[in-house]
């Protein structure tokens, strides 16, 4: 029988959990905040996922300064996952595009740590087998770019500092990025407003009033994010009228098309030739998608979307799914 697998992507503000059988979910937790909980949480989630042979693992919470290392970090997530898992076996996947054994894991952390943008690369480039592609993963903090030829990846980066080096990582995305990391001395030095409230008041995001992992810790609406914006150019929402936070939310929105676009030419530039296909995946699959909008080459990206073609839970879950299909094959062979 085929092995069913529940693949964790841990991450240190959301846990994304996806199984073989296409179920797929994230949810929102502040590692950096409450280490202590990641046991709780990752059973909390277990328990809530459908009968599974196999938990697939990979990790980026291992970077959250709550740890006084990566080795501290990727050792504790392991901790807390060989707690959760109990009885059933546990596969970790490594930077080296293969899975081991949690206590292989414990001693190869440093190619533990930050390794499921390749894992979603290996999977999503089944997609274009043939050819120069690029994969565009944004998700609430940041943007992978991962260059595809004949269906796999060849990044020039694998640990997160040769990847920030090569643009193949950028530290932009739809939820977290402080707006004063994108326009600098144009607006407060203060995080008072994130990129959620950059578009939520786009209208790009929903609006989810039980939402409150904002800047200031209360709802996720359009309302409150324009007090959030208006308090980035120095007033509150009574002196700064709607029209003046839209317009600081196209902005930094606009920034942040230019940061990637700008990484996303450096990636492809060490392709064999121009790219044909771009692949977006990610809660802001929406901002990857404007790469499709310009000019590579003599032609502009198709763009294939995860969202489109297995649904909006798996696209932001990906890297999960994207173990757990990888974990079920190994198994199988």
């Amino acid at each position: 029988m085929p092995t069913t697998v529940l693949g964790f992507d841990i991450g240190g503000a959301h846990i994304k959990v996806a199984h073989t059988d296409g179920t797929a979910m994230q949810r929102p937790f502040a590692l950096w905040k409450q280490p202590r909980r990641l046991t709780a949480e990752l059973t909390a989630l277990h328990r809530m996922a459908p009968l599974h042979d196999l938990i697939a693992v990979t990790m980026t919470g291992e970077l959250c300064d709550c740890y006084g290392t990566k080795r501290d970090g990727v050792h504790a997530i392991l901790r807390a996952v060989q707690r959760m898992a109990g009885d059933t076996p546990v596969r970790v996947w490594t930077s080296r595009g293969r899975f081991v054994s949690l206590s292989e894991a414990k001693q190869e952390w440093l190619a533990v740590a930050a390794a499921n943008w390749l894992a979603t690369a290996c999977w999503a480039g089944r997609l274009v087998p043939h050819g120069a592609a690029l994969l565009a993963d944004t998700g609430s903090t940041t943007t992978d770019l991962t260059p595809l030829w004949n269906g796999q990846p060849i990044p020039r980066g694998h640990t997160d500092p040769e990847r920030l080096r090569t643009g193949e990582l950028v530290y932009t995305g739809v939820r977290r990025t402080p707006v004063c990391a994108l326009l600098s001395e144009a607006v407060a030095a203060e995080v008072f407003a994130t990129t959620l409230d950059v578009y939520l008041l786009l209208e790009r995001l929903p609006e989810n009033p039980d939402d409150r992992n904002t800047a200031d810790g209360r709802p996720a609406t359009r309302a409150l994010a324009h007090a959030r914006l208006s308090r980035m150019l120095g007033g509150d929402p009574e002196l700064i009228r709607t029209e003046e936070t839209i317009d600081l939310a196209r902005r930094a929105a606009d920034v942040q098309k230019q940061r990637i676009r700008t990484a996303a030419q450096r990636v492809v530039a060490q392709l064999p030739e121009p790219p044909q296909f771009l692949i977006t995946a990610g809660s802001g699959e929406f901002l990857a998608a404007t790469l499709a909008e310009e000019q590579w080459g003599a032609r502009k990206l198709q763009r294939l979307s995860l969202a489109e073609r297995l649904g909006p839970a798996i696209s932001q879950a990906a890297c999960a799914y994207a173990i757990a299909i990888l974990a079920s094959e190994t198994m199988v062979a």
